[in-house]
């Protein structure tokens, strides 16, 4: 019985786990950026829930209200911005609304929208998230005590990055027009960043700067992609 009753008491957040209570959504496609925040949040004390895309997003949201919710700007059906926009202007708010890209400079785009804060990719620190969560949080207590910031990073399942992979591979397979290849390149960029693979990420980022689709550089990213699918084969 006392420990079914510690079980179902609330428990108040420390400076080990100061994110006890906060319940944390992620509009995120990648498994492996998911991941990261998966991690961050066991390791803060938070609870966390997924939506893989804007309408998995608005269904959660009429069921539960998240604490903070983290939104990836480039979603596979349309802009993070757009659900930034909303949530900021309903009632009752969200108490946090963060936005995440690995293009630094769609953070003006968000805060545009509605959003509490911007996090760049890879978001990997337990300091830099842990604080912009407890910053934007309306109980914050200006008078409590400053605490040591952790100094520790998170390390996700390098095997999230492979379902990544698989899944851009899946699209490559159906076609390459120009709307499937502008997501493949955002959705790759953003990876590539978080995962450091930096080959990879050049390779999206190029397809992604250029005007037109050049199918030198499809072909190349492609490749990028058979090849690391290969090598998670082998291990």
């Amino acid at each position: 019985m006392d420990d079914l009753v510690s079980l179902m008491t609330p428990r108040s957040p420390t400076n080990e786990r100061p994110l006890l209570g906060v319940t944390v959504l992620v509009v995120e496609d990648s498994r492996f950026a998911c991941e990261a925040v998966r991690l961050l949040c066991l390791r803060s004390g938070a609870r966390i829930r997924r939506a893989d895309c804007l309408a998995s997003a608005r269904k959660h949201l009429q069921v539960y209200r998240p604490t903070v919710v983290l939104i990836d700007l480039g979603l596979p059906d349309g802009s993070g911005a757009d659900l930034i926009r909303e949530l900021h202007l309903a009632t009752p708010r969200v108490p946090v609304i963060l936005a995440t890209s690995g293009d630094d400079y769609m953070a003006d785009l968000a805060r545009d929208a509605g959003a509490d804060g911007f996090l760049s990719k890879p978001i990997e620190s337990l300091a830099i998230f842990q604080e912009m969560v407890l910053e934007n949080l309306p109980t914050n207590d200006p008078n409590v005590p400053i605490r040591a910031l952790p100094t520790g990073v998170v390390k996700p399942d390098p095997i999230a990055y492979r379902d990544d992979l698989a899944h851009i591979a899946s699209i490559l397979s159906m076609g390459t027009d120009d709307d499937t290849l502008a997501y493949i390149a955002q959705f790759l960029s953003g990876v590539a960043k978080s995962a450091h693979d930096e080959p990879m990420q050049k390779a999206a980022t190029d397809l992604m700067e250029l005007k037109k689709t050049s199918p030198s550089n499809v072909s190349h990213l492609a490749d990028l992609v058979q090849d690391r699918l290969q090598a998670c084969a082998q291990i």
